[in-house]
C-alpha cells in the first residue's frame, strides 16, 4: 500500500514521516513500508549504516573505527473523534553498535563520555530517541489545530533533525554544527501546539533543556525535575509543495550536563528545497485524466544556520551547513560544506574557561549505489571524503587541511 504523496502544508503535517512535528517539503520522497490494519494506518521506516571512518590530521591518525548509525520508526494513525491521532516512537540500537561511546570524527564536539567533554567524535543516540502521541483537529478547510506530546521527542526547534532529514539521508556522518542546529530532537517531557494556516504553520513548545546523559538505554530522569523548564517557538512557512522555510528560537535550560548552571539561547533559520526529478502530467492519453508519471530521481537542497549564546558567558557559537542530495534510479550524489565555530575544548591542554578558537570548514563529497537485496530490503554501498580547513589556533594540533573518509553499506526499509 502506498501513501498518497503530499501537495501541500497541512498534509504533509498530518503524514508525520518527519522527526518530532517538522515538516520538509511535501513532494519529499519518502522510504517505507505500510499497510491497513481495521481502522489504523500501520507504517514502518528504518534506516541503518554499517560505517569503517578513517582520520588523518597533523601527519598522524586521529580515530579510526568500524560503527553503526541506525534508527527504526515504527507509526500508526487513525481517525478519533474529530480528528486524526497518530502514535509514533523511534528506538535505535546505537547504544551498542557504537562502542565507547562515541565515533571519531575530527572537530565535533558536544556532550560526554565517561563524564569528560567529547573532543573530535559524536556521541550515539539514546535507544528511545523517541516516544510521542499527536492529534491534529481540522479546524477549517485550510486551518489545522496540531496537539504534540512525548515523555522523549523533538521541541519546536531547528529543521528536520540530520539522521531523518532528506538531504542528509545518505551521509553517515553528523553535522559539525548538530549542536547548535538540531541537537534538541532528544528531548524529554515535550508538549508542544501548533496552528496552521494555509502556507503557515507556527508552534510553541515547553520541554526539559537538559541533553541526555550517558545512560543512553533508559529513561533519564531529569536534574530539573519533572515540570518542563525550557521554552521555544518555530514559524514553518511552505508556499509550494517544494520549499519548505523555518526560522526557530528557544531558551534551554542547563543543556550541558558538565555546567548545568549555564543556561543558553538558541536560533536556528534554514530552507529546504526538493525537486522530483522525471515527474510530469500527463492529460493527453485519456481526456479528463490526470495522468503523473512516478519521478525517477530527486533532488533536494538544504541551507541552514544554527546560533547558540550560552547564559551567563556570553559565548556565541554559530554554524552554517549547505546540503545538496541528487539521486537518479539507483545512484546518489552528495556534498556537504559547513563552517563551524569550535571552542577552546579542542586545544591540548585545554583551559579551564571555554572560549571560541575559530570556524573550522569542512568540504564533503558521497556517492552510494542502491540495490535490493530482499523484499522491502535495500543495501546501499558508498563512501564519502571530508577535507577540512583548520582555524590559526587549531592548526598546530591538527595541520591547516586534515582530512577523512568513510565506506559504509546503508541499509533502508522500502517498497
Amino acid at each position: 500500500m502506498d501513501m498518497q504523496q503530499p501537495l501541500t502544508l497541512d498534509q504533509a503535517v498530518l503524514a508525520h514521516t518527519s522527526s518530532g512535528t517538522t515538516v520538509e517539503p511535501p513532494s519529499t520522497p519518502v522510504s517505507m513500508l505500510m499497510r491497513q490494519h481495521a481502522n489504523w494506518t500501520l507504517m514502518l521506516h528504518a534506516s541503518a549504516f554499517v560505517s569503517d571512518i578513517q582520520q588523518q590530521a597533523q601527519s598522524s591518525p586521529r580515530g579510526d573505527k568500524l560503527f553503526s548509525t541506525n534508527w527504526i520508526m515504527p507509526m500508526a494513525q487513525r481517525k478519533l473523534g474529530s480528528g486524526e491521532l497518530t502514535l509514533r516512537t523511534m528506538l535505535s540500537l546505537e547504544p551498542a553498535t557504537i562502542t565507547g561511546r562515541f565515533y571519531p570524527e575530527l572537530f565535533q564536539q558536544g556532550e560526554t563520555a565517561y563524564n569528560k567533554p567529547i573532543v573530535d567524535g559524536q556521541h550515539p543516540h539514546d535507544f528511545v530517541m523517541e516516544l510521542a502521541a499527536l492529534y491534529d483537529l481540522r479546524l477549517a478547510s485550510h486551518a489545522l489545530l496540531s496537539l504534540y506530546a512525548a515523555p522523549v521527542g523533538d521541541p519546536a526547534i531547528g529543521p528536520t533533525a540530520y539522521p531523518h532529514r532528506i538531504t542528509a539521508s545518505e551521509d553517515p556522518i553528523a553535522a559539525l554544527g548538530h549542536h547548535q542546529q538540531d541537537s534538541t530532537h532528544i528531548a524529554f517531557n515535550v508538549v508542544t501546539a501548533g496552528l496552521t494556516y494555509r502556507t503557515m504553520r507556527l508552534e510553541a513548545s515547553g520541554f526539559h533543556g537538559a541533553e541526555p546523559t550517558e545512560a543512553r538505554w533508559h529513561f533519564q530522569p531529569s536534574p530539573n525535575g519533572v515540570t518542563p523548564d525550557s521554552y521555544s517557538t518555530r514559524l514553518t512557512w511552505v508556499p509550494t509543495a517544494n520549499i519548505s522555510a523555518q526560522y526557530s528560537i528557544a531558551h534551554l535550560t542547563g543543556p550541558e550536563s558538565l555546567v548545568p548552571r549555564d543556561n543558553e539561547t538558541r536560533q536556528t533559520a534554514s530552507v529546504t528545497i526538493n525537486r522530483p526529478i522525471g515527474a510530469h502530467h500527463d492529460t493527453t492519453s485519456m481526456p479528463g485524466m490526470d495522468m503523473t508519471t512516478p519521478a525517477t530521481g530527486n533532488w533536494s537542497t538544504t541551507l541552514l544556520w544554527g546560533h547558540a549564546k550560552a547564559l551567563p558567558t556570553n559565548l556565541i557559537a554559530n554554524s552554517w551547513l549547505l546540503e545538496s542530495l541528487l539521486t537518479q534510479r539507483r545512484n546518489s550524489y552528495w556534498t556537504r560544506i559547513e563552517v563551524a565555530a569550535r571552542t577552546s575544548e579542542l586545544l591540548i591542554p585545554a583551559p579551564p574557561v571555554e572560549t571560541i578558537v575559530g570556524h573550522v570548514q569542512a568540504y564533503t563529497l558521497g556517492y552510494d549505489r542502491d540495490y535490493r537485496i530482499g523484499p522491502h530490503l535495500h543495501a546501499a554501498p558508498g563512501a564519502q571524503f571530508t577535507l577540512y580547513r583548520a582555524p590559526d589556533q587549531l592548526a598546530p594540533i591538527y595541520g591547516r587541511t586534515p582530512f577523512g573518509a568513510v565506506a559504509f553499506i546503508r541499509f533502508r526499509l522500502a517498497n
